[in-house]
């Protein structure tokens, strides 16, 4: 499905019964919304109907020339826009990677439209903001991704063998990225204007942060978070302290799972999203 919101288009597969309980997937980079194949196919058979658009930059979906079209509070207004086209008023809201800094940036700003949120593999970004240098270390690459031009000619060349690095580099179970899975990323990345897109989510955060660059609000809303302990990009050290931002939180750790957590551990962490959204709620 098309949808015409914020100033975009963006490609949406909305599946599952019409009167089923709302899920807003959110991926998160170098990705699309065939991320979420295994739990869109579990969540549908449980009555669940699921919503999984392609993000602005990504996919099938468009992408907008300028670093500020990448504001959280913009790509935020997106999700609100897919919602209000389907006529839906609250939904759970589930992210992972950049998916999941989008979906906190939803539930800080429009909690009234979120029934609960499951953060994947990024914690709360105020935490994020005082990692230290381990952390930082980690996340080198993000400064690389500031400069104009160098990121989109090193992630495409070769055939963009460095987006299939994203995920076989740091996967501790490679079974579930087959070549037909990387070949799909690997494309994706090459199309036009694509990859200059993709790195614009990073050069937003830093030139025109929003909430991430401010105190964001306590997080009123239930809030689940899925981590894998092999996770290479982001230290497990980020979850220390979230009870203080988040009133209502739960945390489930994936041993021997990388930063991939829904692609390595489906059945998992599709069990735990199933224990999770049919949990009764005030």
């Amino acid at each position: 499905m098309r949808i015409e919101t914020n100033g975009v288009g963006l490609e949406v597969r909305v599946e599952g019964p019409d009167d089923g309980t709302p899920v807003v997937l959110l991926h998160g980079w170098p990705d699309r919304a065939s991320l979420w194949d295994a739990q869109i196919t579990a969540l549908n058979a449980a009555g669940y109907r699921t919503i999984a658009p392609d993000l602005r930059g990504f996919g099938d979906s468009d992408k907008p020339v300028g670093v500020e079209s990448y504001n959280i509070l913009v790509l935020a207004g997106d999700v609100l826009g897919v919602l209000d086209h389907l006529e839906i008023a609250k939904a759970h809201i589930v992210g992972h990677d950049w998916g999941s800094a989008l979906a906190w940036a939803v539930a800080g700003c429009a909690a009234d439209r979120v029934e609960s949120l499951v953060a994947m593999s990024v914690g709360h970004p105020s935490l994020f903001g005082a990692a230290g240098l381990e952390q930082r270390r980690l996340s080198w690459y993000m400064l690389l991704f500031q400069m104009p031009g160098l990121p989109e000619r090193a992630m495409t060349a070769r055939g963009a063998q460095s987006i299939r690095r994203a995920f076989h580099g740091m996967a501790i179970d490679k079974s579930h990225f087959t070549d037909d899975v990387l070949d799909r990323y690997a494309a994706d990345a090459q199309r036009p204007g694509a990859i200059r897109g993709m790195v614009n989510w990073y050069r937003a955060a830093v030139r025109h942060p929003g909430k991430l660059a401010g105190p964001w609000p306590v997080i009123e809303t239930p809030t689940l978070i899925i981590w894998g302990e092999e996770d290479a990009a982001l230290g497990i050290e980020l979850l220390d302290g979230t009870e203080e931002f988040v009133r209502d939180l739960t945390i489930r750790r994936l041993p021997k799972v990388s930063h991939w957590v829904q692609q390595e551990a489906p059945e998992q962490v599709n069990a735990i999203l199933a224990e999770w959204l049919a949990a009764p709620r005030v």
